[in-house]
């Protein structure tokens, strides 16, 4: 996929208040360890991960996505009514039904012409939506569009740590461990055709994407329970990452050395030190936010992007490429050009 009159104009996001410790998490789960002869400090040894944020409990996923929407927006210089498709793309939905995204859309006042409607794809839902309206823009159906997430760990790390104190075999620790890594965000990204709205313009370049759905059993998370061979995904992630780089390259015909900066999903020490490494890219090109954040899903990779560019990590010129996957396995990967 090649995009000529794609741009990111803007990234909003809302970061839950409340910080949780990867201690703080280990102390509630203490028995498990004591029993497993696990010292204390394995969970951010093994992750990378100190601490992570949560919403309080009962806030409305709706009302952050709404919340991050709201900022995009105004960084953007449009309103609600300038939108041609509203994106839902959280894994955290409020209903299975209806869509989560009707929930954003009638707090932001969307017009009624606009298209709203709900993806999922694990972490990979926010990549998703982008190229869907990417492609929506392109085919010049409509000349801007949102998509956003809102992700919440609290709930299910809540489960998880009571599944982990009933049972405290190691099979139910190797399986659960991952699922403390997940932080709490939500995110909005603007797309426009470059003339509608201000903001950044960052341009969408193009992207691809692969599967190796052989692999949909790895990671599962099914009512209030979550299991993951971590050693499994990563294994095999890292080889379809390997995969999807080479294709990316190809379809944008670019070197790897074309990019300069690299923003890539945001899940752990151990997923970031082999993905570089099996892709042969240079630490100093990474921005990394898993260790303050954790895995917030389909919020971390934009999110990574945004405060990247608060910081000016990010700079006018710089080609960047987003590597994003999900569970399935699934991968995307984008290629973007950083405006002013």
């Amino acid at each position: 996929m090649k995009y000529t009159k794609v741009f990111i104009n803007a990234i909003g996001y809302e970061l839950g208040p409340n910080v949780v410790t990867s201690s703080e998490l280990e102390k509630r789960i203490l028995p498990t360890l004591e029993a497993l002869h696990i010292p204390p400090g394995q969970l951010e040894a093994l992750t990378g991960i100190r601490e992570r944020r949560w919403w309080n409990p009962g806030f409305a996923l709706s009302e952050g996505a709404a919340r991050a929407a709201r900022t995009a927006l105004k960084q953007a210089g449009l309103t609600a009514a300038d939108l041609g498709a509203l994106i839902y793309a959280g894994v955290c939905r409020e209903h299975s039904e209806p869509a989560t995204a009707t929930a954003v859309a009638d707090k932001l006042g969307i017009k009624p012409s606009t298209a709203v409607f709900d993806i999922s794809n694990a972490c990979l839902g926010v990549l998703n939506g982008i190229l869907d309206i990417a492609n929506r823009i392109e085919l010049g159906q409509i000349k801007a569009g949102m998509v956003v997430a809102c992700e919440s760990s609290r709930e299910i790390n809540d489960s998880m740590i009571a599944h982990m104190l009933s049972d405290k075999s190691f099979e139910t620790f190797r399986l659960s461990l991952a699922t403390l890594t997940g932080g709490s965000g939500a995110v909005a990204v603007i797309l426009t055709d470059g003339a509608t709205g201000g903001g950044g313009r960052h341009r969408l370049l193009g992207g691809v994407y692969r599967s190796a759905c052989e692999h949909h059993k790895l990671c599962i998370w099914h009512g209030d329970r979550m299991s993951t061979d971590a050693t499994a995904v990563l294994k095999h992630g890292v080889a379809l990452g390997q995969q999807t780089w080479k294709d990316l390259l190809a379809e944008l015909k670019m070197s790897a050395e074309e990019f300069g900066k690299i923003i890539c999903h945001q899940v752990g020490g151990a997923h970031k030190k082999n993905v570089l490494g099996a892709l042969g890219i240079p630490d100093h090109k990474d921005f990394s936010t898993y260790e303050h954040l954790g895995n917030m899903g389909t919020v971390a990779l934009p999110t990574a992007a945004a405060i990247a560019g608060e910081r000016e990590f990010l700079v006018p010129g710089d080609k960047v490429a987003f590597l994003g996957i999900g569970s399935g396995l699934n991968t995307i990967m984008l290629g973007v050009k950083w405006q002013p």
